[in-house]
């Protein structure tokens, strides 16, 4: 979740002038011809090994069908944006490469991502993708890339500790910390906290405030701080809430796997962790509790676009095409480390069903996504720095999140 604005508008200027100046994309060698063997580049971040045999099955799978196309697959393992972003600028890019929703807006401002509504055929079949994933590739109508897997966010609880304290799953937020009460003993909390914006949105915008409005931070409203309020109570006044760090561990998944905390809100990523590394754990997943009588939760996505640049795009769509498309995706999520974005390919796999699973695959149809315009880095920084003071007890939420908002403006106007 760690992100920092990097499109000042200096490099704003430099990435649509290589465009302009018809910079050749990352594979080499003249525009391809429609029997040509052509080669084209892959670029994204590194994997677990279970997830890079399933992308070597997917792309193999590809090269079986198109035999003329090489796919060239390229790991960038650190700073993947800084190193995406300095070969836009020299013309150096991938020609198909990873983009995370939570930077899509500023990359598709500058110009450097290829249109692809013009590519697409009904056999592709847009309507399949879960819209909220689909339309954070999307501006003024024009997508700009097919979201490859996502994960929302669920509620993860100890079916032990549940049926030993007598209480059922909570399906309101009150609820959830009425049950808290009961389930916070013998030095485990009721609920683990990851206190960041990324896991806080929904939650901030419940009762109908806006933490980003007209691209500016607007978190010091007063119906942001209201909706956010009974984060801080449950862990200052009710002593029913906690971070990772404040029970020894490093994140929500290890805070709960640990038993430290009958319940956290995490994503699809928490799954094989649990399997792995604490199997004896008993657990289940619902759909997170209704906040202000509505359902929500977060989602995070990753898609597939093309550089603008590119010599070789009608190779690059036809992997796009297939790596987005059922039998491609179906490859790449099979095993569930991530969750695919087209419904069809949710139910044949069952995921919409499975026991773990379900209420992540249900929230994506009402889920927000992770993702708001171009200055979102800098205001979850800013949001982020005076949250978790306030979470921890050591100022005012009102306070903290005004002095924040201003912080952040200040630096959006710079």
């Amino acid at each position: 979740m760690k992100a920092k604005k990097w499109l000042a508008s200096g490099v704003t200027t430099m990435l649509i002038g290589g465009i302009l100046s018809g910079c050749s994309g990352g594979s080499s060698g003249s525009s391809e011809g429609s029997g040509d063997n052509v080669e084209i580049t892959l670029a994204g971040w590194g994997g677990n090994p279970s997830e890079t045999r399933l992308l070597k099955e997917a792309l193999d799978s590809f090269e079986e069908k198109h035999p003329n196309i090489k796919v060239k697959h390229e790991v960038i393992s650190d700073q993947y944006m800084d190193v995406m972003k300095t070969r836009l600028i020299g013309g150096e890019a991938p020609d198909v490469f990873y983009l995370d929703a939570f930077e899509a807006p500023a990359l598709i401002e500058t110009g450097v991502l290829e249109p692809l509504d013009d590519y697409v055929t009904d056999e592709f079949n847009v309507d399949d993708f879960e819209q909220p994933l689909l339309e954070a590739f999307q501006k003024d109508g024009v997508t700009y890339g097919f979201p490859k897997d996502y994960s929302t966010l669920a509620l993860f609880y100890n079916k032990k500790m549940f049926e030993e304290a007598g209480v059922e799953v909570p399906t309101t937020w009150d609820e959830l910390r009425e049950v808290s009460k009961q389930l916070t003993k013998d030095g485990v909390v009721g609920l683990g906290v990851a206190p960041e914006l990324a896991r806080m949105y929904y939650i901030a915008e419940s009762l109908g405030g806006e933490v980003v409005k007209d691209n500016k931070a607007n978190f010091g409203d007063e119906k942001v701080i209201e909706a956010l309020q009974p984060i801080i109570d449950q862990r200052n006044t009710d002593k029913t809430a906690a971070q990772a760090s404040d029970v020894g561990a490093n994140w929500g998944g290890e805070m709960f796997g640990q038993e430290k905390a009958a319940m956290v809100i995490e994503g699809n990523w928490a799954i094989p962790f649990l399997e792995d590394t604490f199997p004896n754990v008993e657990y289940g997943t619902a759909e997170i509790p209704t906040v202000n009588g509505e359902k929500s939760t977060m989602a995070y996505t990753v898609s597939y676009v093309m550089n603008a640049a590119s010599e070789k795009k009608e190779a690059s769509w036809k992997l796009i095409e297939y790596l987005t498309g059922p039998e491609g995706m179906e490859i790449w999520t099979s095993k569930g480390y991530a969750l695919p974005t087209r419904k069809s390919v949710a139910e044949k796999l069952g995921f919409d069903q499975d026991e773990k699973r379900a209420a992540l695959v249900a929230g994506a149809s009402y889920a927000t996504v992770w993702a708001n315009g171009v200055n979102l880095p800098t205001i979850m920084n800013n949001f982020n720095n005076q949250f978790v003071s306030a979470f921890l007890g050591q100022r005012p939420l009102d306070e903290a999140l005004k002095e924040a908002e201003e912080q952040a403006n200040r630096e959006i106007g710079e």
